[in-house]
Parts: C-alpha cells; sequence; structure tokens
C-alpha cells in the first residue's frame, strides 16, 4: 500500500496533472458556451428551417400520459423516446469536437512557428593542402604506380 500511495503523490505533484485539471474546468465552461450556442442561435434557426417544430419537442411516444382523476385514479406519465434531444446533443459534441480540433491544430502551427529550429551551420570548406601534404600525395601516387609496374612484371 505504501508503493502505491508514493506512486499516486509523484504522479499528483506533476505538472501534468495541474495542466489537465485546468483543461477540464476550461473545457466545462467551453461546454456551457457551446450547449448555449447550439440551444440559443443554431437549433433556432434548424427549427425554422424544419417547419417550426423545436428539436427539444421531437419525440416517439411509446405510451401517452393520463392525468389524474377525481375519483382517485393516479396520474401515468407519459413514456417517450426524445430523440431530437438526442439530436442537439450531437450537434453539440459535432461543435465541440471541431472547436477543440481547431484549437489544437491553430496551438501546433504557433508553436512550430514559435520554435523554428535553428538552420544547420553550413560545414566550413577543407583547407586548401599543405606543401606538404601536395608532395607526400604525390610520393604516394608514385608507389602505387611502381608497385603496378612490379605486378605486371610478374
Amino acid at each position: 500500500m505504501g508503493k502505491f500511495l508514493e506512486d499516486f503523490k509523484a504522479f499528483a505533484l506533476k505538472g501534468n496533472v495541474i495542466d489537465m485539471a485546468v483543461g477540464v474546468i476550461v473545457g466545462g465552461a467551453f461546454g456551457k458556451i457551446v450547449t448555449s450556442l447550439v440551444n440559443d442561435i443554431i437549433m433556432p434557426v434548424i427549427t425554422l428551417c424544419t417547419g417550426g417544430t423545436g428539436f427539444e419537442n421531437m419525440k416517439f411516444v411509446i405510451r401517452h400520459g393520463i392525468p389524474a382523476t377525481e375519483d382517485g385514479q393516479a396520474a401515468v406519465e407519459e413514456v417517450a423516446v426524445h430523440y431530437g434531444t438526442f439530436i442537439m446533443n450531437i450537434v453539440d459534441f459535432f461543435i465541440i469536437a471541431m472547436s477543440i480540433f481547431i484549437a489544437i491544430r491553430v496551438t501546433i502551427k504557433f508553436k512550430e512557428r514559435w520554435e523554428k529550429p535553428e538552420p544547420e551551420p553550413e560545414p566550413a570548406p577543407e583547407p586548401a593542402p599543405t606543401k606538404e601534404e601536395v608532395l607526400l600525395g604525390e610520393i604516394r601516387d608514385l608507389l602505387k604506380q611502381q608497385n603496378a609496374d612490379l605486378e605486371q612484371k610478374k
């Protein structure tokens, strides 16, 4: 149990956990903004285009509700599949996913521009050979030629 607590402490005190916590908080607030965008701006426009029926009212009724009667019969609640709410949640999801994708993409592009790799320095040109190096090269070539001539005579 002690090793588990040590590992958890090391994990919890890392900077990544704090960054993740901030991301969750900001993401929650962002989710509220997107939900408001969908519910208050996008869906009314779509509702207008679909003939005036709001998405929140779209449902498939399985069993109709019955109100309570005066003689003591209890009310029966309506049982329905609210597919309009499901559609609104799908639109929410796609807007949030697209927004996060764009934010990450912009962040990566900004980071790439900010952290341009330093250009590699051009290799220095090789210095011209000295007189001694030229002379040694000529001697080497002469020795190779002599060896080749000896091999041909054999």
